[in-house]
């Protein structure tokens, strides 16, 4: 994927430093793949011309600086290319009764500089396991960087109408392929052949109440690099205003 610079943007970048620099050209390279505009789901499909349709703009925080991990995190996404590898993070949870569980989502976006965004089925168990503890891990394993980020935080509550509008936002943003698996039946559930299970949900479909939108607010991030000797462990945490700690691998 070719990486695109306005010549206005390049000449403003002239004007940074080198670190500086480099972060810009990391955060606008992170805008042009856009994972929201992506595959919307795990499982692979063709690219039709759904997929090209000009998308709501996505909002952006203009004041709000940018943490030093998320230009690591951009660089080590980069590296994966069109791999499915670039959006896919695990989510670990706790159960009402104690016992863990993980499972693979697909990254939505940015939501400021320390929220990211997921999208959950209101059906499955995610949603009771979060009203019982709302605090999450998630790992992102990105193999061609050779680096796995571990990202702690809290789900965010939205006000209804924020929360409304960004529902809203992100189903318009889904293809119609990955719109089907909110049109399928309740995920866990005994298996009916007999049932439909759409491959398409077209445009304009509407938007069903169990589409929900999992906004989650880090408060810690943790950066394993398996290159060199011995291997390179840093952690960054929000009470500290995301200064980076060196620690033992």
């Amino acid at each position: 994927m070719p990486f695109l610079l306005a010549d206005s943007f390049q000449s403003s970048l002239e004007k940074l430093s080198g670190e500086k620099q480099k972060a810009a050209k990391l955060a606008a390279f992170e805008l042009q793949i856009n994972p929201a505009t992506d595959d919307s789901d795990l499982h692979p499909r063709p690219r039709s011309s759904a997929d090209h349709q000009q998308l709501p703009p996505r909002p952006m925080s203009g004041t709000e600086p940018l943490p030093s991990w998320r230009p690591l995190l951009s660089s080590a996404r980069e590296r994966e290319g069109r791999s499915p590898q670039a959006r896919w993070l695990q989510l670990a949870t706790v159960a009402a009764d104690g016992t863990p569980r993980v499972r693979t989502l697909v990254f939505r976006g940015w939501a400021g500089s320390t929220a990211l965004d997921l999208l959950s089925d209101g059906r499955s168990a995610k949603p009771a396991e979060l009203v019982h503890q709302p605090s999450v891990e998630l790992c992102w394993l990105l193999p061609r960087a050779r680096s796995q980020f571990r990202l702690r935080g809290n789900l965010q509550t939205l006000a209804p109408e924020q929360l409304q509008r960004e529902r809203e936002r992100h189903w318009q943003m889904l293809s119609p392929g990955g719109r089907a698996l909110w049109g399928w039946p309740a995920p866990g559930q005994p298996f009916d052949p007999e049932a439909a299970f759409p491959e398409q949900l077209p445009d304009g479909s509407p938007l069903p109440d169990h589409f929900q939108l999992l906004r989650i607010a880090l408060a810690q991030v943790e950066l394993l690099e398996l290159t060199g000797h011995p291997h390179r462990r840093r952690r960054w945490r929000g009470e500290s205003g995301w200064a980076e700690e060196r620690l033992n691998p």
